[in-house]
């Protein structure tokens, strides 16, 4: 069988810039994919990693290929690459195999709530107090935390009053990006161990440092999110908490498969995908939610504007894009 392949470039900026210990996000782009496989059927994917280095790889493989693909030819890319490239090609061929979609038993799943998302320094203290405000509050919801991106002693204070703010209903992650030394994350666990709303801290320690978070992990919990890109095998090794992005991590056929087996521990993030590339997302987090350890998935709700690149129906995100 030959598929045709079709892809179009998009481009968006954030609602509103991410700042982390690793720098400002500002925008996202890539491609949108459209495989077709002659009888009518269509599978979708994208391709939108976050390196500079990796989309002029990806703009190049893209460019490079044939529109007329037969599956061994899919087969092989998807095994030479590991990333965002191979998300996109395998979501789209998963669609056509009906592993997932109208084809599958389930259907496209809508995810739980998400954990919501507080920004880096000081305006955390404004979002939360419009969470606050709002008229669903505080109670029973998940909040993530951007550190490590002002003074240590700062954050400790802006803490304080996040935590008293917080009521005993709510979950709490701190997301380090790799930004603190051991010393640092010691301290930060040492405070909040004992904290009985602390889902975790979140990368505390840089990728290269695994020893340092493995012994950081034998006091509290830690989750690996950066170090599991630069490391893959962590992805089978690593016991605790693990972040899952799955538009940068490969083809998604192996994690679908894993997820409907019931792995524990795997919380699912967004990577600031369009439409296409959230149904994924949407679908997956259910699935871990259906599973033994479910939690609140990273979907950084208010993040990514609002218009038909986001609609749930590929065929209006193709359409957003044009020709």
């Amino acid at each position: 069988m030959t598929f045709r392949l079709q892809s179009r470039q998009f481009r968006f900026a954030l609602q509103k810039p991410l700042r982390t210990a690793a720098g400002i996000l500002h925008e996202r782009c890539g491609w949108l994919l459209r495989l077709d496989d002659g009888s009518g059927a269509v599978g979708w994917g994208e391709v939108a990693p976050f390196q500079t280095t990796q989309l002029q790889r990806c703009a190049q493989i893209l460019e490079g290929l044939p529109q007329s693909l037969a599956r061994t030819q899919l087969e092989v890319l998807l095994a030479e690459d590991n990333g965002s490239l191979a998300f996109g090609l395998g979501a789209a061929l998963a669609e056509l195999d009906g592993l997932v979609g109208a084809g599958a038993s389930q259907g496209w799943l809508q995810p739980p709530e998400p954990a919501l998302l507080l920004p880096a320094g000081e305006g955390m203290l404004s979002a939360l107090a419009e969470w606050q405000a709002s008229p669903a509050g505080l109670e029973g919801r998940t909040f993530k935390w951007k550190v490590a991106t002002e003074s240590d002693g700062l954050e400790r204070r802006w803490l304080e009053h996040l935590l008293d703010c917080l009521p005993a209903s709510a979950r709490l992650r701190l997301d380090a990006n790799g930004g603190w030394d051991r010393r640092t994350a010691a301290a930060w666990m040492k405070l909040l161990v004992n904290e009985p709303r602390l889902d975790w801290l979140e990368q505390p320690l840089p990728v290269e440092d695994q020893k340092g978070l493995e012994q950081l992990a034998a006091l509290g919990p830690v989750a690996l999110d950066e170090s599991l890109a630069h490391r893959p095998e962590l992805r089978r090794s690593w016991r605790g908490w693990q972040v899952r992005r799955p538009a940068l991590e490969g083809d998604p056929r192996g994690f679908l498969k894993e997820l409907r087996k019931g792995v524990p521990k795997k919380m699912l993030s967004t990577a600031f995908e369009t439409g296409i590339g959230r149904r994924w997302l949407h679908h997956l987090a259910a699935l871990q939610h259906l599973g033994p350890t479910p939690t609140a998935p990273g979907l950084a709700p208010g993040w990514c504007p609002e218009g038909l690149l986001f609609d749930p129906d590929p065929e209006n995100v193709w359409r957003a894009v044009g020709g």
